[in-house]
């Protein structure tokens, strides 16, 4: 028989604590997961400008409206364009009337997705490339998010973050110096070219999100030498960041390339969507680079997520 090693009480106690903080801490994070193995998907995230829900809406801003109207999703259409649109509204003061100088029209971003028994992994890996320091953000360079719907929000499953970004917000023509942040048509009264000021009663707000309509979001908030700074929240009536988040992320920059990994328990409880296999999702991403803020970022259109099979642009598997 083989000779049997006995673990001393100190090495024993290493062992443990190693079990009871370490690995968690890899798991809840993704590094558990071979990476290299995992097939990933290029997407181009691209410059939006003033483009709001209620633009994709009006035929006299966006010859698109009518089949939008009809039922077509904004990536019917654009998709394989996003490079094309982000170089034209970066710069053209008719879509963007404060272009920032020298700002790239897009970003190219490489995605994958894992899972294990209880929680998904969204890596994003891209380069922000040379961009002008704008000043908006002084605090984070670069800032990556994700937005999730669960098919509850019919609006987030055709246009993605657009079913979330509306003409009165902070910073686009009707929203001026307002402080009003992303909310979704249905939490209005009403809705006009202008967006919509007037909240519905909080009793329709509660129903609503009781029902799952509304939208869960994450963020990273990276700086090269420290861990990223993370939020997590919903948007209904507003942009909502919950007291503590669940998401994790972790990040790594390499001659000015990021790779950030998300993750997130498939189960979290109230206000998070639950993720189980069998059903698709709708994915948004959106990045600040070179020290912007609110809308001056880079979007994606909108993106299908599914568990271990299933046909979506990210399949999140075991590996």
């Amino acid at each position: 028989m083989p000779t049997k090693i006995p673990i001393s009480g100190i090495a024993f106690l290493a062992a443990l604590v190693a079990g009871l903080f370490i690995a968690p801490g890899f798991a809840a994070t993704g590094q558990l997961i071979d990476w290299a193995g995992v097939p990933g998907k290029d997407i181009v995230l691209f410059y939006p400008a003033q483009m709001s829900w209620e633009l994709l809406l009006t035929q006299a801003d966006h010859s698109g409206a009518g089949k939008f109207r009809d039922g077509k999703a904004c990536r019917q259409c654009h998709e394989g364009h996003e490079a094309e649109s982000g170089k034209l509204m970066v710069a053209d003061k008719s879509s963007e009337p404060t272009p920032i100088a020298g700002k790239p029209g897009s970003l190219k971003v490489n995605v994958k997705t894992a899972r294990d028994d209880e929680r998904l992994y969204i890596r994003l890996a891209f380069d922000p490339g040379n961009q002008p320091d704008a000043g908006m953000d002084r605090d984070y360079a670069t800032k990556v998010a994700v937005m999730l719907d669960d098919g509850h929000v019919p609006e987030a499953v055709r246009a993605g973050c657009w079913g979330a970004c509306h003409d009165n917000l902070a910073g686009m023509p009707s929203g001026h110096d307002s402080d009003t942040t992303m909310y979704l048509a249905h939490s209005r009264v009403k809705i006009t070219r202008a967006g919509g000021d007037q909240i519905k009663p909080d009793g329709d707000l509660a129903q609503m999100r009781a029902a799952g309509e509304y939208l869960e979001y994450w963020q990273a908030r990276l700086k090269p030498d420290g861990s990223p700074a993370v939020v997590d929240g919903t948007v209904l009536e507003k942009r909502q960041e919950n007291p503590t988040a669940v998401v994790t992320a972790t990040a790594s920059q390499s001659n000015g390339a990021w790779v950030v990994t998300f993750s997130r328990k498939l189960s979290a409880g109230a206000p998070y969507k639950e993720i189980a296999a069998g059903k698709a999702y709708t994915l948004g991403f959106a990045i600040h680079a070179g020290h912007t803020a609110k809308r001056f970022h880079y979007v994606s259109l909108e993106k299908t997520l599914m568990l271990d099979q299933g046909a979506a642009d990210f399949v999140a598997a075991r590996y």
